[in-house]
C-alpha cells in the first residue's frame, strides 16, 4: 500500500487528480473573466463591511444609551422636584396656619376685651410659643424652598442635557442614513455588474465558484501567480506546479491546499 502511495503522489496522478476531481473544461479566456466575478464580490463585501461598521453607528448607539439614561435621569429629577413642592405646598400651609392664629389673638389682646389678668397672661405666653412655632415652621420651609429650587435646577439642566443630545442623536441618524443609503446604492450598483458577468459564464464553472466561495471568506478564485496561490498566499510545490504546467489550458485547476480555483495566465509562472 506504501508504494501505491507514493506512486499515487507521483507527477503523472497529480497531473490526473488536477483534471478528474472537478473534470471541467473551460476556455482559458472565459475562466479569467471569474477574476472579474471575484473582483465584484470582493468589492461588494468590502462595501458591505464599510456600511456594517461606518463609525455613526457607534456613535449612535452611545447616543442612545446617553439619552436614554439622561432621559431616565430627568423623570426621577422630576419626581423628586414633585416630592418637594409637595412638601412646600404642606409647609406654606403649615406656617399660614400659625400665622393666622397669631394674627387672631394678637387682634384678641389689642381689643382690650380681656380684663382677666390670667386670660391675658395665657394669651400673652400662647402668642409668644406661636412666634417660636412659626420662626421653627419657617426654617423648615425655607430649607425645603432651597431643596427645591435645586431640584429645580437639576431638572432645567437635564431636559438641557436630554435637548442636547436629542439633536446630536437626529444629526448622526440623518448622517448615518445617509451614509447607509449611498452604500446600499453602490453596492447594488456593483451586484448588478456582477450578475452580468456572472450570466456570461458557463452555469457548470459559477456552481464550482460559489460553493467554493461560500467555504473560503468569499474568495472562491483566485490568480496563480508566479508559482503562488493568490487565494491562500503560498508557493505551490515544484512537483504540483509541473502537473499544472502539464495540464490542458482549458482544464479547471484549484490549489491543493485552500481549494479555490487557480487561474492561469501569462504570469502564472509556467
Amino acid at each position: 500500500m506504501c508504494g501505491v502511495y507514493h506512486q499515487y503522489r507521483s507527477m503523472d496522478n497529480a497531473l490526473h487528480q488536477l483534471n478528474q476531481e472537478y473534470p471541467l473544461n473551460i476556455d482559458p479566456s472565459i475562466q479569467e473573466k471569474l477574476l472579474e466575478v471575484q473582483a465584484k464580490d470582493t468589492e461588494i463585501a468590502q462595501l458591505a463591511h464599510r456600511k456594517a461598521t461606518l463609525p455613526e453607528i457607534e456613535r449612535k448607539a452611545e447616543l442612545e444609551t446617553q439619552l436614554t439614561r439622561t432621559r431616565n435621569q430627568h423623570v426621577a429629577a422630576g419626581v423628586i422636584l414633585g416630592d418637594l413642592q409637595r412638601d412646600q405646598a404642606r409647609s406654606d400651609a403649615d406656617v399660614e396656619v400659625v400665622r393666622q392664629r397669631i394674627l387672631k389673638d394678637q387682634h384678641l389682646l389689642d381689643s382690650g376685651t380681656i380684663n382677666d389678668s390670667k386670660q391675658l397672661s395665657a394669651l400673652q405666653h400662647e402668642l409668644e410659643s406661636l412666634a417660636r412655632r412659626r420662626t421653627e415652621l419657617e426654617d423648615v420651609e425655607l430649607e425645603i424652598m432651597e431643596r427645591v429650587e435645586g431640584a429645580e435646577a437639576a431638572v432645567s439642566v437635564l431636559a438641557g442635557q436630554v435637548a442636547v443630545l436629542t439633536g446630536e442623536l437626529e444629526q448622526v441618524s440623518s448622517t448615518l442614513q445617509d451614509l447607509s443609503g449611498s452604500l446600499s446604492a453602490d453596492i447594488a450598483e456593483v451586484e448588478t455588474e456582477r450578475a452580468a458577468l456572472a450570466a456570461a459564464l458557463p452555469s457548470d464553472f459559477m456552481s464550482l465558484y460559489e460553493k467554493i466561495r461560500g467555504s473560503h471568506s468569499g474568495v472562491g478564485a483566485a490568480l496563480l501567480h508566479r508559482g503562488q496561490c493568490g487565494g491562500c498566499r503560498l508557493t505551490i510545490p515544484p512537483q504540483e506546479m509541473q502537473a499544472i504546467k502539464q495540464s490542458p489550458a482549458d482544464a479547471v485547476i484549484q490549489c491543493e491546499e485552500c481549494r479555490r480555483i487557480l487561474i492561469r495566465t501569462s504570469e502564472s509562472g509556467i
